[in-house]
Formats: C-alpha cells, structure tokens, sequence
C-alpha cells in the first residue's frame, strides 16, 4: 500500500534586498529533496520578506522589496509572496512569522477538507494528512543560532522543534557540523533536512547591490523584470546603502530586553 505524503509548505524569510535568483534557487532544490525522501508532496512555497523595522544597513523599503518579489516569481506556479511580517510596524521574529502562517495555513486545509484541526494541529484518525510548514534557509543560517543575543532558545526550540528547517548548503559551508556542535539541534536532527546544491554559486544579494551601485550589470543574477524595476525607482544607489547605517538589528536590540541563554546552557 501506497504511503501517504504529507503536504508540505516551505517558507523563506528574509530581507530580499533584492531577491535573486539564487533565493528561488532554493525552492527548487529543496523541494526535489524533499520529495526524494518519499514521505512529503510540496504544495507551496512562501516567500516572506523582513519589516522596514529590521534595521539593516542597506534595506530599502518592503514596498519595494514586495514589488520586486512578486515580479521575480511571476514564472513560479507553486511559489508566492506574502506581505503580512513585511507590513508589521516592528520586527518580527521568525518564530512569530511561522506561527501566524501556520495557522492560517490549518484553516484553509480545515475549510477544504471540512476536517477540524485543533490548537496542535492534530486531525482525527481518517483525515488527509495535515500539512506542515517547514523554514527553508541557506547553509549560513544555522550559524546565526550561535549569536549571542540574536535568538531566544525557546524559539529555536520551536523552530527546529516543531517546525523544522530544510537547509540548503553550497560551497565549502558545513551546516552538518553547526547541528553537531548544538546540543539542541541535535536533538531536532530528524527534522533538520540538508539539502546539497553541487552547482557552486556564491552570488548573494550584497554583491548585486554592490555592482548595483558601481553601475555594473546584474544581468543573470536577478531577473530582468527586477532589474528594470530597479532602474525605474532608482534603487540600491550609494545614498540608499547608507539607509540604517550605525543602528543596530532590531533583533538584538528586542531580544537585549529579555534574559538570553546561550544555545547549549
């Protein structure tokens, strides 16, 4: 008898300042992955960029960042973006993000299926399989679990926990040892997925704004709907990479008013 796949929804935040190819290279490749392991069937993807309230050097404003999201995936059929952490008047934590689009998530399967899920999710013995989400994130993203400050371990807890993450490494990044080194990711390991992408490319979104601003061409690296909405608002120029300069990440600033452990205490 044929197993049941468990529908499954990936979600990636960020700052998508701009999105690149790269970032929906991503969804690519984990979904292939995740299909490979038999037991899942992705049926969306989600991309949700980061709040003006982020505070990083460089961030131009969501409304832009949106709009340029939205035109790089116009040739998805599986991926969309979603605006409601980008509208939030402060940061959000990751956590929160997965929580709130989660349970929007279980309505919608409720209201198509005429299944009830409870507050945990859990459905009774003969409904569909209820769908998970999962955070899908790039090699380097493990690594920030380990900032002191940068996040509070009962939301990893969580994440890992009762989310799970599908982590896509490239080059010589080893998010194998960053799960090793981690008492509790360790612990989540078997619902940690990592996903190898063979195809070396290092490009990431501050290089593209880097030649952005040097006048360079960024052809192939994004797409060229973003590109030309780019030129058109006049974006990523020497004045806008001095956006938020000399303040610090919200997160630090918001998770300093709260005691923080480290990852393993």
């Amino acid at each position: 008898m044929a197993t049941c796949r468990v529908p499954l929804i990936l979600l990636a935040c960020g700052s998508f300042n701009p999105i690149t190819n790269q970032h929906m290279r991503l969804f690519e490749l984990a979904r292939d992955h995740m299909h490979s392991t038999g037991q899942y069937q992705v049926v969306g993807g989600i991309v949700s960029p980061v709040s003006d309230g982020y505070g990083k050097q460089g961030l131009v404003l969501a409304k832009h960042r949106i709009a340029m999201a939205k035109l790089a995936l116009q040739s998805s059929n599986w991926v969309m973006v979603d605006e409601w952490e980008s509208q939030q008047p402060d940061w959000t934590e990751t956590v929160v993000t997965m929580r709130y689009l989660y349970g929007r998530i279980l309505k919608e399967h409720e209201q198509r299926t005429g299944m009830h899920n409870d507050a945990n999710g859990n459905t009774s013995p003969l409904s569909s399989p209820r769908p998970q989400l999962k955070l899908l994130c790039g090699a380097d993203f493990l690594d920030t679990f380990k900032i002191p400050g940068l996040w509070r371990d009962d939301h990893v807890e969580e994440v890992a926990g009762r989310f799970g993450l599908v982590c896509v490494s490239r080059g010589r990044l080893q998010p194998e040892r960053a799960v090793h080194e981690s008492d509790m990711l360790s612990r989540h390991c078997h619902n940690i997925f990592l996903v190898r992408e063979w195809v070396r490319n290092e490009m990431s979104a501050t290089e593209v704004r880097r030649a952005l601003r040097r006048g360079l061409s960024v052809k192939y690296l994004i797409p060229d709907s973003v590109i030309e909405y780019i030129h058109q608002h006049n974006l990523y120029t020497e004045d806008s990479e001095r956006r938020n300069k000399d303040t610090v990440l919200r997160p630090l600033t918001k998770q300093a008013q709260q005691p923080v452990k480290s990852l393993d205490d």
